[in-house]
Order: C-alpha cells, then sequence, then structure tokens
C-alpha cells in the first residue's frame, strides 16, 4: 500500500506535500523510486491524473526527477553541507581556500561620482562605458561581443541562464573535478549532472560527447584555469569541442572564464565556433578584488533576452555602483600593471610547486590558473599527513563526481621559497601513508 512510501492524500496538493515531507524527514532517501503513477493512483483512490499533476508539480520544485524508463525518483538533495570546505584549523598554513593573494589586488576605492539612488536604472542597465569597455575586453579574446550583459557574479549568471533554459530533471553536463560551489548550484536547481572528465587541456571531447548523448541541455565548461584541476583549452582542443558540440545546436554551452587576467594561459574560446546557443561569462574578483560582485557575459541574441527578462523581474539591474568602481579599476594603468605582476607572481609559484613535486616523482597537475591537482590514492591521509607538517589543503571529495580521487592546492599566495620544503612535506606524506596502508 501507498503508506509504505510515506506518501498520503486525495487530491494533488496534498499528494505532492506528503511526499515533500518523506523526503525532508528522510523516509524518502535520494535515489528513492516513488511508485508508478496508476500504482499510486489505485492505493490512494485517485486518478491517475491526480498523482500525475502531484509528479509534475514535484519535479517542476526539483524534489524528484524523471529517469525515463527508471521511472520518477527522489532528486539528490543539494550538496552544500557536504561540499562546504571545513575550517582551517588554528596555525596552519591554508592552501585550501582558492583564493587570490591580498597582497596582489587593488586597494578598492568608491567612486567619486555617486549614482543618485532615488532614480530607476531600468531603462539604462548598464553603463555605456563600462559596456564599450567589456566589448573589447571581449572581442581582445575573439570572443564575439555583439551581445553583452551583466550579472552579480559569475554563478548568479549561470545560475540564471540554467533556470531560464532547463527544467528541473534536465541534465547538465559539468567538469570532473569541476568547481564545487557550481555542482552544487546545478543540484539546487533541481538538475541533474552529467560528469565530463578533464585532462590538462580541459574537457575531453569522447566525454562530452557521450554527455551529449545521455540527452544533456546544457554544458558548463573552464576555457582556462580550470577548478580544481587547472587545464586550460588548447587550439586543437577547442577544435575539437567545437565540432562536437556543433552537433547538438539545442544544447546551451556555458564557458566560464572566471579568471581571465590572471590565468597565466591564452584563451582558446569555443563561442566563436558558429554555436547557436552559448554564453561566455566572465567576473573581476579573482584579480580585481573578491568583494567585487560583478560579472559580464558575452552571448547570443535569444540567451541575452532569457537572461535579461528575467533580471529584469528580479533585481533589474547591477548596482551602477559597483559598475562605476568595476569600471575604474579596468581603464587604471597601475591596476594593470599590479595585475601583470600578479599574473606572473601565480604562474611562477604554481610552477615552482609542481617542479618540486615532480623532483620527488610526485606527478601534480596545473596548467594555469592559480591551483595544482596532485592525485593520491587517500585523501584523509594526505590532507592530515600535511596537517601534522603545517599545511592545510582541499580533500578533492568535494569537486569530485565519478573522478579518481585527489588533493587541492592554492599556490597564489604560497611563496615559490616555500614550494620545495610543501614538496619534501608532501613526499614524507606519501612514505607515511604507504606504511600504513600497505601501499
Amino acid at each position: 500500500m501507498a503508506i509504505r512510501y510515506g506518501i498520503t492524500g486525495g487530491t494533488a496538493k496534498a499528494i505532492s506535500a506528503s511526499v515533500e515531507r518523506a523526503v525532508t524527514e528522510g523516509a524518502l532517501e535520494p535515489g528513492a523510486a516513488l511508485p508508478p503513477v496508476r500504482r499510486l493512483a489505485d492505493d490512494l483512490g485517485v486518478s491517475p491524473g491526480t498523482v500525475a499533476t502531484a509528479y509534475k508539480e514535484l519535479r517542476q520544485r526539483g524534489i524528484v526527477v524523471t529517469r525515463g524508463r527508471g521511472g520518477t525518483v527522489v532528486a539528490e538533495g543539494p550538496g552544500v553541507a557536504s561540499r562546504r570546505p571545513p575550517k582551517v584549523p588554528e596555525g596552519l598554513r591554508d592552501l585550501a581556500g582558492g583564493h587570490p593573494d591580498p597582497a596582489l589586488l587593488p586597494e578598492l576605492v568608491p567612486p567619486v561620482r555617486l549614482s543618485p539612488g532615488s532614480r530607476s536604472h531600468r531603462s539604462v542597465p548598464r553603463l555605456p562605458r563600462l559596456e564599450e569597455t567589456v566589448r573589447e575586453w571581449l572581442a581582445a579574446d575573439g570572443v564575439p561581443a555583439g551581445h553583452v550583459t551583466f550579472a552579480h557574479g559569475a554563478l548568479d549568471m549561470i545560475g540564471r541562464l540554467l533556470s531560464v533554459e532547463l527544467r528541473p530533471g534536465d541534465a547538465v553536463a559539468v567538469e570532473d573535478p569541476g568547481y564545487h560551489h557550481l555542482l552544487d548550484l546545478v543540484t539546487a536547481l533541481g538538475l541533474r549532472t552529467v560528469a565530463v572528465a578533464v585532462d590538462d587541456e580541459g574537457m575531453r571531447p569522447e566525454a562530452l560527447r557521450a554527455a551529449l548523448r545521455e540527452g544533456v541541455r546544457a554544458v558548463v565548461c573552464v576555457p582556462r584555469a580550470q577548478n580544481p584541476y587547472g587545464g586550460c583549452f588548447s587550439a586543437a582542443r577547442r577544435d575539437a569541442l567545437a565540432g562536437v558540440l556543433c552537433e547538438a545546436p539545442d544544447v546551451l554551452v556555458i564557458e566560464n572564464d572566471f579568471a581571465t587576467e590572471i590565468a597565466g594561459a591564452p584563451l582558446h574560446s569555443v563561442t566563436g565556433a558558429g554555436l547557436a546557443r552559448w554564453a561566455h561569462v566572465r567576473t573581476v574578483t579573482k584579480f580585481l578584488g573578491t568583494d567585487l560582485r560583478w560579472a559580464a557575459a558575452a552571448c547570443d541574441a535569444t540567451t541575452l533576452a532569457r537572461h535579461d527578462g528575467r533580471l529584469l523581474l528580479t533585481s533589474g539591474w547591477v548596482s551602477h555602483l559597483l559598475q562605476e568602481t568595476v569600471l575604474g579599476l579596468m581603464v587604471d594603468a597601475a591596476t594593470s600593471a599590479l595585475v601583470g605582476r600578479a599574473r606572473e607572481a601565480y604562474a611562477r609559484r604554481r610552477r615552482t610547486l609542481i617542479d618540486e613535486l615532480g623532483r620527488h616523482g610526485i606527478a601534480a597537475h596545473g596548467a594555469s590558473g592559480m591551483n595544482v591537482w596532485v592525485p593520491v590514492r587517500d585523501e584523509s591521509a594526505v590532507v592530515n599527513g600535511l596537517r601534522s607538517h603545517g599545511w592545510w589543503v582541499a580533500a578533492g571529495a568535494r569537486f569530485r563526481i565519478g573522478s579518481a580521487p585527489g588533493v587541492r592546492i592554492t599556490t597564489a599566495a604560497l611563496p615559490t621559497s616555500d614550494g620545495a620544503r610543501l614538496a619534501r612535506d608532501f613526499a614524507a606524506v606519501l612514505g607515511e601513508s604507504q606504511a600504513t596502508y600497505g601501499g
């Protein structure tokens, strides 16, 4: 009977409420199958249409997903609790946060000309000077800049794009390992993640093709400074991925170029390859300041209209004060020089650690960006072992879906003089781990 599922009710609203209650209380766990529509209708004494309406409402709210012949199952809950990084223990060097070096960020000074707060900016949501600067910024890297828009950060932009394009239960191709906050966001939207393996050149074409065969409706990829693996598209990889994506013209391709000026690698973007639906997203938090919650995107005309339509119904526009601050920094010569020094420092620190690890026979990945990914057998053993040496690194579990274990080390604030010591400690920990766990 229906009671074994914890489902009761005589109306669609009551049935959906009982399912949600069972999910919240843990009686129905993620992945649990709900009874077929007709069976539940018979058990509850209602029409199949009533149950179908209840299931539809649950799908729209992201509580359940439909998997074709696999039926309707409880969706995976947002992984925020499991993926949230643990607090850094007192007294340890924090190499886990993924943050830029504060010493290489410019001082944030509010603009002299303050925006009048009593006037609505919905008619002119983007400052014309900043919009023109963004177009030049994008075009310099070969990104088509005919249609641009702004948002409150890269994840805000990506979340809005996914929410207007997809419906709960739809699938999104994401990198594995990939950015943990993005993985949480996709799940929180009620969408299903399909893992795409990455290497030093980013997404693997054959893995992307397999994801498209699974019916994904969107692809989110990072063209350089991939987090946590550090991969970056080569020209050849860009061309191969573009060839795969052009086979699926209805799929929305979101390219998250979050590191831009400090990535330490040129941009090879898929956006100029004739894709029908696409968006190239950029932010400035990694090189101008983490408090500058602003992002820009170039996209096709349809994607622009859908994004801006939803933005208009919510916040309406990005603060003009924020836009003025970003513009002032982007056109300031001293800031540009500081960003150039940061780019060189991050590349030097990243390469130093990889080279030092290599001297001990430890393979590591980090072709661009601020992070180094080190494959290991036992993440906990390595994290705890390095903790005993005074280092705090990130276990790879929160970045992974099905990929092999590893740890992420943020090298942004790691002086080159400390790279050798960290590598020695890493090698010692691996030796201890082998002795403890039998290799």
